[in-house]
């Protein structure tokens, strides 16, 4: 167990040169004592976790060692040169080099950091260079920097790797003092953070004096945290000590009690759209959350329609060109704006000036997540934050309810270390093997030094290696996956200079959705033509708006409206990766949809949201609507204890559903509901289909289900037997499209099938074509190659959320409850809302939901049949 520093008894003079005491002074702050404490850590020249709220200046206690050391290197350099020029007449030479690399998950956030650092150092006349490096440094500084170093270098995990992966960087990183790892929290729970472990474990070799400084929101498991930060030396655990900032003021957190009519269903939050502006207008800045990019698209639209005020309100999300982006963080900063929509492009730590409330449309998804927009509002560490949960549905409200106990108890629910990922260790392998030749069993130690790797076998390490080096078994005869090869040493080293080329270009784990960049052009007349041309004229270039799916382009037609950068626009023509569109007037756009920015149901709090609903006394602190809701439930059917699953069966419409309340999130579902289908079809009652929720699943079928649960010919305990997750889902994965889209993303990664080639990129057709026809060839004859291996556990984790799916299913063995209704229930509108909205899109989708949600309510409600 690492130790943990909640303060020092240190004195700031004895840790504090006296240029920085009298920087602190001037400015009337004293340093806190989790500052110190770093300080002390550094000069115990030991690695160390801070975990620290928003505005407790973490940033500022990160680099503190790194300024005391090279300014007092610089002092002592000074004093040596003038007692080298009394007793010889000559100079000291400055040794340099890179002393300090900052990782940060965001290029904006790199570039933030670099701004305020600079103050101090100018302000204190600090002899130190601060760059950054990132994707959108020019290549001739890129290269300056590998010869001439700066003191700070800020970055991201990419460029880290890019710069391991030269032949100069035990040059480059030999000086190395100290690493800072900023929102350590959110890339250690990603294949980044895969990547940037590996990146470490190299750096260690290469600068064995590093020591690590790791930057963090609260956590739920800082111990775990702390041993990303040291090496893991022979399988043996070590942490980085722990130091925790104290002193922070509560945040101010509520549910935003409608006076509207909640809806049973959607995401929109349209009902609250009034009194979420009166909350802007009351206020100076106010960030407003959504969960995905269309969300901010469509409430944005919403907002500015009824703006008569004339706020200043902006959208800001990762979709949005970089220029507009920027713009809208620097009104931002200069305090212009009253309000900005935005998604999880704001979460992170950029501090982005005098922001006053944070509204969080829709529910939090989890206690961290909302802990971390909340510290958003009021940077700093002795005054609250202030949020408003707006709940988007009833459920939700249960959800924001949770939520809001859970902030009150510093309760926290991010996810454990990750195990590392297969192919992210190929993509490193042949990183090394760009860099110098090496040894497998070099090699092999160096990478199991890495938290997420340090329990990796032999036998993967070296299947991964022969993967890099051959393609595996079954693509050996195929000379072009071969990329790394043996010299007569035995070494490691790239096949050839293309091999080099193609890594350096390929280089990280983010792989993209195909994106087609969005350019606003006047049209010349003409009406809708074929998809790919128009009848107009197109002014070819025009103001690029930013990249849209190319998924969801593809389902349109020309003069089809939809909403993007905060416009409606309509759609002209494609011509090659460039969508045209021009400004249109429509009252139904449609909302473009995109496949990132979904978040899951966060375990914690779905086992909570199961505690409320079984304890009927804490409904009391639930708004009347819900209450009269949860109160009907009771009454006609039966609200689920913590540990139990209620099935209910009805029929309706011709049809026979079974609804299902797990409240496990809506990845593992979909995935019991495509497992619950396939048995169903057995049992012949002939299922037509399901949808799945954040809290429920519903199957319709042409079979009486009520009967067949009643004659025993389905059996809910066999049902819902935890075996499903054996032959039935190898069957399902067998035919699954996931499973090769999956197996893509790792293909990409492991860098066996290459995106960017030289002067071109290859096209969404060539990819799937490349990889498609390899994941056939090696399910027929390599089974366990190394690839599907990671294809698997990545479906297993995240698309299929197989864990979580099979400690619900052991929860709730011998715990079924089965109700036969003769209609819906008040609990299963939700859900049965669910059915066939994937397809409407715009105003259109509320319209028509309120609609059916009215008729499904009423039925609902209805006893008296």
């Amino acid at each position: 167990m690492p130790p943990r520093i909640l303060q020092t008894s240190a004195e700031p003079a004895t840790l504090l040169p006296s240029r920085f005491q009298q920087w602190f002074a001037a400015r009337g702050w004293s340093p806190r004592a989790h500052q110190l404490a770093l300080l002390e850590k550094a000069r115990e020249d030991a690695s160390a976790l801070l975990i620290a709220p928003t505005g407790a200046g973490k940033t500022l206690a990160g680099f503190l060692p790194t300024l005391v050391e090279l300014s007092t290197e610089a002092a002592e350099r000074k004093a040596g040169e003038k007692q080298s020029l009394v007793s010889t007449g000559r100079s000291v030479q400055r040794t340099g080099g890179l002393h300090t690399l900052y990782i940060s998950p965001l290029k904006a956030l790199a570039v933030d950091i670099a701004r305020n650092l600079e103050r101090p150092i100018a302000e204190m006349a600090l002899p130190i260079k601060v760059e950054t490096r990132t994707g959108d440094t020019p290549v001739s500084r890129r290269q300056r920097q590998r010869r001439y170093p700066p003191d700070v270098l800020l970055t991201t995990p990419e460029q880290l790797a890019l710069l391991l992966s030269s032949d100069d960087a035990p040059f480059l990183f030999s000086s190395l003092k100290r690493i800072v790892l900023d929102e350590l929290h959110a890339l250690v729970t990603s294949k980044r953070g895969d990547l940037l472990s590996l990146g470490l474990a190299r750096l260690w070799r290469l600068a064995p004096q590093m020591r690590s400084i790791g930057l963090s929101a609260t956590v739920a498991e800082p111990d775990q945290l702390a041993r990303f930060l040291v090496p893991q030396p022979d399988g043996r655990e070590r942490a980085a000590d722990i130091v925790i900032a104290g002193g922070a003021a509560p945040p101010l957190v509520e549910m935003l009690d409608t006076r509207e009519r909640l809806p049973w269903a959607g995401h929109s939050a349209r009902h609250a759209l009034p009194e979420i502006y009166e909350l802007i207008k009351a206020n100076k800045t106010t960030l407003v959350f959504v969960n995905t990019r269309s969300q901010a698209e469509m409430l944005f639209q919403n907002l500015w329609s009824m703006n008569d005020d004339g706020l200043a309100i902006a959208l800001h999300h990762g979709s949005l060109d970089v220029a507009q982006r920027r713009k809208v963080e620097d009104a931002m900063s200069a305090g212009r704006l009253r309000g900005v929509v935005c998604t999880s492009s704001l979460d992170l730590g950029v501090d982005w000036g005098d922001v006053d409330l944070v509204v969080n449309i829709g529910a939090p998804k989890g206690s961290s997540r909302l802990m971390q927009r909340i510290g958003r509002a009021n940077h700093r560490l002795d005054e609250a934050s202030r949020a408003v949960l707006v709940p988007a549905n009833r459920f939700e409200v249960l959800e924001c309810r949770v939520a809001i106990d859970a902030i009150a108890e510093n309760a926290q629910d991010t996810p454990p270390l990750r195990t590392g990922a297969l192919d992210v260790l190929a993509q490193h392998v042949l990183g090394c093997a760009c860099g110098e030749p090496f040894l497998s069993d070099d090699l092999y130690g160096e990478v199991r030094t890495a938290a997420p790797y340090a329990g990796l076998s032999r036998t993967d390490f070296n299947d991964v290696v022969d993967f890099v080096a051959s393609g595996g078994y079954a693509l050996k005869t195929y000379e072009r996956f071969a990329r790394i090869k043996q010299d007569k040493e035995g070494r490691w080293r790239v096949a050839n200079p293309k091999v080099r080329q193609s890594y350096r270009m390929n280089v990280g784990t983010i792989v993209e959705d195909d994106m087609l960049k969005v350019r606003l052009v006047r049209s010349r007349g003409g009406g809708k033509g074929k998809m790919g041309g128009s009848t107009g004229v197109i002014a070819r270039g025009g103001r690029l708006l930013g990249e849209i799916e190319e998924a969801f382009i593809e389902g349109l037609s020309p003069g089809d409206t939809f909403v993007f950068s905060g416009e409606v626009v309509r759609y002209e023509t494609l011509v090659e990766d460039q969508v045209y569109v021009s400004r249109a007037n429509d009252k139904d756009p449609k909302v473009p949809s995109y496949m990132g920015g979904k978040f899951p149901l966060s375990t914690y709090l779905a086992e909570r949201v199961r505690r409320l609903l079984d304890d009927g006394r804490a409904w009391g602190g639930l708004p009347e609507q819900v209450r009269d809701w949860l109160s009907l439930q009771r009454d006609v059917s039966r609200v689920p204890a913590v540990r139990e699953l209620l099935v209910e069966s009805f029929p309706r419409a011709n049809k026979h559903y079974i609804v299902c309340y797990p409240f496990e999130g809506r990845l593992a579902h979909q995935t019991l509901g495509m497992l619950l289908t396939r048995r169903l079809e057995r049992a012949r009652a002939r299922p037509l289909g399901f949808v799945a929720n954040e809290y429920a699943v519903a199957i319709w079928a042409l079979g009486d289900l009520s009967f067949m649960i009643r004659d025993g010919r389905v059996d809910l305990n066999a049902l819902f037997d935890p075996d499903m997750l054996g032959d039935d889902l190898e069957a399902w994965l067998a035919e699954s499209a996931l499973m090769k889209r999956t197996f893509r993303n790792c293909a990409i990664i492991s860098g066996l099938i290459a995106r960017r080639h030289t002067g071109e990129e290859k096209s969404r057709r060539q990819v799937l074509f490349s990889t498609d026809l390899v994941y056939d060839v090696l399910r027929k004859h390599q089974a366990d190659h190394v690839l599907l291996r990671a294809a698997r556990a990545d479906a297993a984790t995240g698309l299929l959320d197989l864990r979580r799916l099979g400690d619900m299913l052991a929860r709730i063995h011998g715990r079924i409850t089965h109700r036969e209704l003769d209609r819906v229930s008040p609990l299963a509108v939700p859900v049965m809302l669910e059915i066939g909205r994937e397809s409407v899109y715009g105003e259109a989708a509320d319209e028509l939901l309120a609609e059916a949600a009215d008729e499904l309510v009423k039925e609902a409600m209805d006893r008296s049949g």
